[in-house]
Parts: structure tokens; C-alpha cells; sequence
């Protein structure tokens, strides 16, 4: 029997190293210069269809998010019992449980021992274009959701791909083909980065801070997700506007005191990522334009893996949300990626820096650790022995939340791809893979994930660009009604102004 195995393991290696090889070509095309240049331009074209609005109206999309869950009940309010959609708040909580994960952690470190400290500049240019390209797709997706069998809210980049860039002359095969190309995509990441490789950052972790075997971790997160996510969207929501605020704050609060011990360092950071973004030094000391290359792809890259703009994955739950204007929702958009990249991730990558573990004049580091035991000695270096295991805490919290988030994304996309009534074997699948994700070694699994992530870019883009002109309309009529008192009729939903058109 053991020879048998054998011989069907070494039978399967070229099969293997032959996914692996034509893996890695998808994966650097998708997330090399072709992947990050389309995120790019996608986010510059979309600042300029909606005149710089997360700029010129920067005061109103923050009283109108933040600053609208202190002055507005209706903003946190729960939908009733019977109402199947979920408040703006939770909206945005199940988002950023998806996309504030060990990306503003592990990322991060990664970011600035492969790019240099320049890395950083790149990722805020990316996260401010990517405002707009995450505020497009939840306008779109507000627009063009419907409801499904259940009553439930059910819209993302396969219903503007299929009902909106399908209903252009000539163009209903191809939105078709791109959305189930979409919910294809979505469906396998959903297992690989939004569960198999989030809950083995988890036990990987539990291991080396508390010694807990990763069996009793892996039986854990499956008792708590079967609970939450097979409960539905509505239990799944009420999870996380609890668990992210928390763990933000938790995390915020930790950051900031250690910017604050090392805030004499704050001019030579600056002064660090401004020259590395430049090649005013070039990271590590290496060839200036090497250096500069190096520090725009990672920038990019983890900016782009981070906050997921461009990747169609927030707009999902953010269409499940009971507000009726599009703006509305896609100024929830802008904040997400503020939140995530301008705030977690910045105040993640301050503290590496200020924290003497990397040389600020030449970009090398001091330090052969990596990943999250790079953050866990930054922290250690003001709270001594408690950082590392507060890292690791805060990795279960990140991580667990982006499982809840992705789980939801699948849920949509199997929903989309096989109907609502399916959808619970799709979730019993779910949380069923997260044991064996704790417990096994992860390898090609999580190189493939990454590339279906990517791969939704594509379609999701093409959808984006395609109706950059609806999501200009959609943006003037708010700002006409909102600024300057037009009466005309709102742009709630596409299938509204189709009925309007046809009743006159």
C-alpha cells in the first residue's frame, strides 16, 4: 500500500511542478505590470469621471461615514427582523472584517523588506486612486442589485457585468461570460486566501505565541464560523460591527503608542519613504533604478492586496446594504480604503520603521525576521514580551474577521452561479475547510488562491471602465440634488429607470 503511494506521489510531480509553472506565469501577469497598471489606470480614470471626489468633497464623504455613525441613528440602526438587508454600518464592518486582515500586518513587513521603506509612498498613491475605483463599484453595485428568491439583497461585479455591460449593443454574451468568469474566480479565492490561508496564519501563530496545538485551534474556528456564517448575512454582520471597531481600535491604540515613544524618529521616516519612493537611496543599496522599481511594485502590490479595490470583492456586502442611494454606499467605499490602507496600514509601517529595525538611510534591514515576527519586535520593543503575543492576537482577530467577510463573498458567488437555495452546502464546504486549513501545510494551495484574487480583477475592471459613463451620471445627479437643489429623479437602481423610461 505504501509502495503504491509512492509511486502515485511521484507520479503526480510533473503534473504538480506543471501547475506550479504555468501558476507562477498567471500570477505574474496578473499581478505584475499588466495587473497593477490596469488597477492604476482604472483608479486615475475613475477620479477623473467623478472630478476628484474623494478630494474635492473629501468634508462631505466624511460626515456622511464616519462622522455619520455619531450623528445619525439610522446609519447603525438594525433593519427589522423580516427585512433582509443589513444597516450601512454593517455593511461596512463585514468589508473591512474582509480586507483588514494579515495584509496590514504580514503585508506590510513585506512591502518594506522587499520595496524598501519607498513602498510605502506607492501604497498611499494606490489607495488614493483606489478610493475611486472601490467608490465605482459600489455604485454600480447598488444600481444594478436585485433581490433574490430569499428577499436578500444580492449585487456585486456579476450583475453589473451581466445586466449592465451585457445590456450594451452587442455585449450580452461577453457580461455574461465575465460574470460567471467572475463568480468562478471569486468562489476558489474564497476557499484559499479568504479561509484555507487566513485560519494557518491563525494556527501557525496560536502555536508559536501560546503553544496550542493547531488540531484544538483548526476544531475551534469551525465550532465559531458554523455558528456565525451558517446563521446567515444578518448574524455574520452582527459579528462583525462588534469584532472590527474593537479590534481596530485595539490595534490603532497599540500603533500609536509606539509612534508616539518613537516619535523623534518621525523626520528620518518621512524623510526614509520619500527618498526610497524616489530612488534617492535605493532599497538595500542596490541600483537606483532597481530600487525605485522595486518600491513601486510593492507598493502597488500590497496597496492592492490590502484594501481590494479593483477586485470587486466589498461591493458584495456593501450591496446587501438598505440605503437607496448609490452615492451613499460608495462614499462607504472611500472610507474603507482610507480606513485600511491610509490608517492600519500606514500606522503598521511607522512602527517597523521607527522602531530601529531597518536602516532609514539605505533601506536594509537589520533583522533576519520576517512577516509578522517583524511587527511582533516592533511592538516588543516598547511592550517587551507582551508585543509578540499581542501581534499574534491581533492576527487572530484580523484574520478570523476576513473569513466571516470572504465567506460571504463566496456565499454570492456560488449563489450567483448555482441559485440561493444551494448556497448551504456551499457554506457547510466553507467552514468544513477551515479545520483542514489550520492543520496542513499549505504550499500550491495559497499560490493558487492568490491568482484566482487576482484573476477577478480582470473581469471586474473590464465592468468597471466599461461603465465609468453610468457611475459619472449617477455621481452628477447626487451632487445636482444634493448642492445646487436639482429636482430631477434620483438614480436609484438601473431597473427603477428602466420602468420609469417604459411608463412615459
Amino acid at each position: 500500500m505504501l509502495k503504491e503511494l509512492s509511486n502515485l506521489s511521484n507520479a503526480l510531480k510533473p503534473a504538480l511542478e506543471a501547475i506550479t509553472n504555468a501558476n507562477d506565469i498567471v500570477n505574474g501577469i496578473v499581478w505584475g505590470t499588466f495587473g497593477i497598471g490596469l488597477l492604476l489606470v482604472a483608479g486615475i480614470l475613475m477620479t477623473m469621471v467623478n472630478k476628484c471626489f474623494q478630494f474635492t468633497h473629501i468634508g462631505h464623504w466624511l460626515k456622511n461615514t464616519i462622522g455619520a455613525i455619531f450623528a445619525d441613528k439610522h446609519i447603525t440602526a438594525h433593519t427589522e427582523k423580516e427585512d433582509k438587508s443589513i444597516s450601512q454600518f454593517q455593511s461596512l464592518c463585514t468589508a473591512l472584517a474582509a480586507t483588514i486582515g494579515t495584509g496590514n500586518i504580514v503585508g506590510i513587513a513585506t512591502a518594506i523588506i522587499s520595496g524598501g521603506p519607498g513602498a510605502i509612498f506607492w501604497m498611499w498613491v494606490m489607495a488614493i486612486f483606489g478610493m475611486m475605483t472601490n467608490y465605482s463599484e459600489n455604485v454600480l453595485g447598488i444600481y444594478y442589485r436585485r433581490k433574490n428568491a430569499k428577499g436578500e439583497w444580492s449585487g456585486g461585479a456579476m450583475y453589473y457585468l451581466r445586466d449592465g455591460l451585457g445590456s450594451k449593443k452587442g455585449c450580452k454574451q461577453i457580461g455574461l461570460i465575465l460574470a460567471v468568469l467572475f463568480s468562478c474566480f471569486c468562489l476558489l479565492a474564497s476557499f484559499g486566501i479568504g479561509n484555507m490561508s487566513q485560519v494557518n496564519s491563525i494556527a501557525g501563530n496560536m502555536k508559536s505565541a501560546f503553544n496550542i496545538p493547531t488540531w484544538i485551534t483548526g476544531i475551534g474556528i469551525v465550532i465559531l464560523s458554523a455558528f456565525v456564517i451558517l446563521g446567515g448575512l444578518k448574524r455574520v454582520a452582527s459579528v462583525t460591527e462588534k469584532l472590527v471597531p474593537v479590534m481596530a481600535i485595539l490595534y490603532i491604540i497599540g500603533a500609536l503608542i509606539i509612534c508616539i515613544t518613537n516619535i523623534d524618529q518621525f523626520g528620518a521616516v518621512f524623510g526614509s519613504i520619500f527618498k526610497g519612493a524616489f530612488a534617492m537611496k535605493a532599497a538595500g543599496g542596490g541600483i537606483i533604478g532597481y530600487g525605485v522599481s522595486r518600491a513601486i511594485t510593492w507598493g502597488f502590490k500590497r496597496g492592492a492586496f490590502s484594501n481590494e479595490a479593483g477586485l470587486g470583492s466589498s461591493v458584495m456586502v456593501h450591496s446587501s446594504s438598505n440605503v437607496k442611494e448609490p452615492v451613499r454606499q460608495g462614499m462607504w467605499g472611500i472610507f474603507e480604503v482610507f480606513a485600511d490602507t491610509i490608517v492600519v496600514c500606514t500606522l503598521t509601517a511607522f512602527c517597523i520603521l521607527s522602531s530601529g529595525l531597518v536602516d532609514l538611510e539605505t533601506g536594509q534591514m537589520l533583522t533576519d525576521v520576517e512577516g509578522s515576527g517583524l511587527v511582533g519586535q516592533a511592538f516588543a520593543g516598547v511592550f517587551g514580551s507582551i508585543g509578540p503575543k499581542f501581534i499574534a492576537i491581533a492576527i487572530l482577530l484580523f484574520a478570523y474577521s476576513t473569513v466571516l467577510g470572504w465567506s460571504h463573498y463566496g456565499t454570492k458567488a456560488f449563489e450567483f452561479l448555482f441559485g440561493s437555495k444551494a448556497t448551504v452546502v456551499y457554506k457547510a464546504i466553507f467552514v468544513l475547510i477551515a479545520y483542514f486549513g489550520c492543520t496542513m501545510k499549505l504550499g500550491l494551495a495559497w499560490d493558487l488562491s492568490d491568482t484566482f484574487n487576482g484573476l477577478m480583477m480582470i473581469p471586474n475592471l473590464i465592468g468597471v471602465l466599461a461603465l465609468s459613463g453610468t457611475v459619472g451620471k449617477i455621481t452628477n445627479n447626487y451632487l445636482r440634488r444634493t448642492f445646487h437643489g436639482s429636482k430631477e429623479e434620483p438614480m436609484y437602481s438601473a431597473f427603477e429607470d428602466i420602468q420609469k423610461e417604459q411608463s412615459r
